[in-house]
């Protein structure tokens, strides 16, 4: 199984992988920014784009990797990735859902929830995430409106657990404690900032 977390930057995507990695046995988390990340790098300034999503190769390589992913995984991969494209979400979403077993949830928040959420992160409004805030919440107001998940009163590991409920996967317990949580969170924060 794929479980796709969409939402806008600061919606909480990369923190509820992690918590459902960690409570689902074989989970892997695979992240698509890597490959734009690559791209960019092994382009020369002149050919870059606003957004690495815009390069037809970022989404052939991600739709890839991620149909070789569901071939020989044994474990649900969780995948956090912003995609307000319509054309782009079918053209991997859609791709994918017609051969395999794929949730798609939205982790949908209010702008002042993102924003606070973005701030504790450390990105200020005129951040590049803070900036798409706009454009990620008309997007899924209006483009890609498939099973939201309202975020703004939940803590991660609720979203996680609601996610895993949709999705008809059993969790493990959680046994850290309070402490441990908080750390596991920043941790994760800290291994994803770019």
């Amino acid at each position: 199984m794929i479980i796709w977390l969409n939402g806008a930057f600061g919606s909480g995507k990369t923190q509820t992988a992690y918590a459902l990695q960690r409570r689902l046995p074989g989970a892997y988390v695979y992240d698509p920014e890597n490959a734009g990340d690559f791209i960019r790098k092994n382009l020369p300034p002149s050919l870059h784009t606003g957004d690495f999503q815009d390069y037809p190769m970022w989404r052939t390589v991600n739709l890839e990797m991620l149909t070789y992913l569901a071939k020989h995984c044994a474990g649900p991969i969780i995948v956090p990735m912003t995609i307000t494209n319509r054309a782009y979400y079918d053209e991997i979403i859609g791709a994918l859902s017609r051969d395999y077993a794929l949730r798609h949830y939205i982790l949908y928040a209010k702008a002042e929830t993102i924003r606070k959420r973005l701030a504790s992160r450390l990105e200020g409004p005129q951040s590049w995430a803070a900036r798409q805030t706009s454009r990620c919440i008309q997007a899924f107001d209006r483009e890609i409106t498939e099973q939201r998940i309202d975020t703004d009163r939940l803590g991660v590991e609720q979203v996680a657990e609601r996610v895993a409920a949709l999705s008809g996967i059993p969790l493990l317990e959680d046994r850290r404690s309070g402490l441990r949580k908080r750390w596991d969170r920043v941790v994760t924060q800290c291994r994803h900032i770019r």
